[in-house]
C-alpha cells in the first residue's frame, strides 16, 4: 500500500485540516518576520540613514529592503534540494528557525547614532539572512499544501499558502500600527521599534514546533516509498522542466510587483505622496490586508471550478486598466480616495494571488517541485518584487511625478498576461 493510500477516508478530513492548519500558522510567523521591516521603514530610515534628505534615507532603507530578496534565489535551491531530497517538513522547519534568529537579531542591533556605519551593515547582513530563510518558505509551503490537496481542491487549499503569507504581513502591519498608535516618536525611536522584532524568537519556537510535528506529503512519502525521490533535483530541474522553471518566473512578474507595491509600498507612498500620517497609512494598510487574507479562499475555490487561467488574466487586465489610477486617489491626500485606491488594488489583485499557488505546484512533477518552483519563482521577486518599493520611489524621485509608479505595475502586468495567454490549463489535471 502506498503511503497517498494509508490516509483512509475517516482519517482524510483530519490530515486535512491539520496539513492547512500547520503549513498556514507556520507561514504566517514567517512572514510575519520578513514583512514588518517593510512596515516600519519611515522609522528604520531614521535610525539607520540620518542624512538631510529624507529620500535618500528612504531609497537606502528600501534598498536594504531589496537586499533581502537578493538571498533568496540562495535559499530556494539549498533548501528546495534538501527539501526534494529528504523531505517538506524537515525543510520547512529549518526554514521557520532561521527567520526567527535573524529577525531576533534586528532586534538588537546598533543603530547609526550607537555604532555609526557598523549600524547599516548589520542591518544588510541581518535582511541577508532573512532573505535565505525566504527563499526556502514559498516553494516549500506551497508544495507541502497542495501535495495534500484532493485533485479537485486543489485551488482552494492552495489559496491558504497566501492565506499565511498575507496573515504574517496583516500581522506585521497590525504591530506596526500599534506601535505607531501606542507610543510618542520619541519612545519609538528609542526603544519601541525593537518590539517587533524581538517577537521574532518567540514566533521561530512557535512554528518549529508546529512544523515539526507534521507528516510529510503523501506525494513525497509515495516517492520515498518507491526510491524514486530525485538524487540531484536542481540539475534535474533545469535539464528536463527548463520551459516549466521559465514559466514560473513569467508568471511571477504581476504576482510580485502587485504584492510588493500594493502591500508594501503604498504604506509609504500615502506618507509621502498623499501626506497622510503614518499612523493612518498604516491602518488602512492592515484594513485591506484583513480583507485580501478573508478573500482568498473563496478566489482558491472559485479557480477549482473555473480554472486557474481565467482569474489570473482577469487580475492582469485590472491593473492594466487601473493602474494609473490606483496612483491617482492614493497621491490624493484624500483618506476617503486613498481607501478606495488600496481596496481596489487588493480586489485586483486576490484573484490571481488565490489561483497562483495551485498553478504553481500544477506545473511540476513532485520529484523536483520545491527546487524547481521555487527558483523560478523567486529570482522574479528578487528582481522585480523586492526591489519594487525602491524602484517605484526611484522613479517617482527621478521623474518628479507621483504617477510614475504606475508605469511598473502595468508593464508587469502586461508582460505576465502575453505569457497567461500563450499557457494551458493545468486545474483539471491530476498532480504530476
Amino acid at each position: 500500500m502506498t503511503a497517498a493510500a494509508a490516509i483512509m477516508p475517516e482519517r482524510a478530513g483530519a490530515e486535512y485540516r491539520k496539513a492547512i492548519t500547520a503549513g498556514t500558522i507556520g507561514n504566517v510567523l514567517e512572514w510575519y518576520d520578513f514583512g514588518v521591516y517593510g512596515y516600519l521603514v519611515p522609522t528604520l530610515s531614521a535610525l539607520f540613514f540620518p542624512g538631510g534628505d529624507p529620500t535618500v534615507a528612504l531609497l537606502s532603507t528600501f534598498a536594504v529592503f531589496g537586499v533581502g530578496f537578493v538571498m533568496r534565489p540562495v535559499g530556494s535551491i539549498v533548501f528546495g534540494i534538501y527539501g526534494d531530497r529528504y523531505g517538506r517538513r524537515a525543510a520547512l522547519s529549518a526554514v521557520i528557525f532561521v527567520m526567527a534568529i535573524a529577525t531576533f537579531a534586528m532586534g538588537c542591533l546598533p543603530t547609526y547614532a550607537q555604532a555609526g556605519v557598523l549600524g547599516p551593515v548589520l542591518l544588510v547582513v541581518v535582511r541577508l539572512f532573512q532573505g535565505l530563510s525566504a527563499g526556502g518558505e514559498w516553494g516549500g509551503s506551497t508544495s507541502y499544501i497542495v501535495e495534500f490537496a484532493p485533485q479537485q481542491r486543489r485551488g482552494f487549499f492552495g489559496s491558504w499558502q497566501l492565506v499565511g503569507v498575507g496573515g504574517g504581513f496583516l500581522l506585521g502591519s497590525l504591530t506596526a500600527a500599534l506601535l505607531n498608535s501606542g507610543l510618542s516618536q520619541a519612545d519609538k525611536l528609542a526603544w519601541g521599534w525593537r518590539l517587533p522584532f524581538l517577537l521574532g524568537i518567540t514566533v521561530g519556537i512557535v512554528g518549529a514546533y508546529l512544523r515539526w510535528r507534521l507528516s510529510d506529503t503523501p506525494k513525497f512519502a509515495e516517492l520515498a516509498e518507491k526510491h524514486a525521490v530525485s538524487e540531484a533535483p536542481l540539475a534535474e530541474a533545469f535539464r528536463e522542466y527548463p520551459r516549466e522553471t521559465l514559466l514560473g518566473f513569467g508568471i511571477t512578474l504581476h504576482n510580485t510587483v502587485a504584492y510588493y507595491i500594493a502591500l508594501v509600498y503604498m504604506t509609504s507612498f500615502m506618507q509621502t505622496a498623499g501626506k497622510l500620517p503614518q499612523a493612518t497609512a498604516l491602518w488602512i494598510n492592515t484594513s485591506c490586508l484583513a480583507l485580501f487574507v478573508l478573500l482568498l479562499p473563496l478566489m482558491g475555490w472559485i479557480s477549482d471550478r473555473i480554472g486557474r487561467r481565467p482569474p489570473l488574466i482577469f487580475s492582469c487586465i485590472g491593473y492594466i486598466v487601473l493602474g494609473y489610477p490606483f496612483f491617482l486617489m492614493s497621491s490624493s491626500g484624500s483618506v476617503g480616495l486613498t481607501l478606495l485606491s488600496q481596496f481596489l488594488m487588493i480586489v485586483l489583485y486576490v484573484p490571481y494571488a488565490g489561483a497562483c499557488p495551485a498553478f504553481y505546484a500544477e506545473i511540476f512533477p513532485t520529484r523536483v517541485r520545491y527546487t524547481a518552483l521555487s527558483i523560478g519563482y523567486n529570482i522574479a521577486v528578487a528582481v522585480f518584487g523586492g526591489f519594487a518599493p525602491f524602484i517605484a520611489t526611484w522613479l517617482v524621485k527621478g521623474t518628479g511625478s507621483n504617477y510614475a509608479p504606475a508605469i511598473y505595475v502595468i508593464a508587469a502586468a502586461v508582460v505576465t498576461l502575453i505569457i497567461l495567454l500563450r499557457t494551458r490549463e493545468t486545474a483539471f489535471e491530476p498532480l504530476r
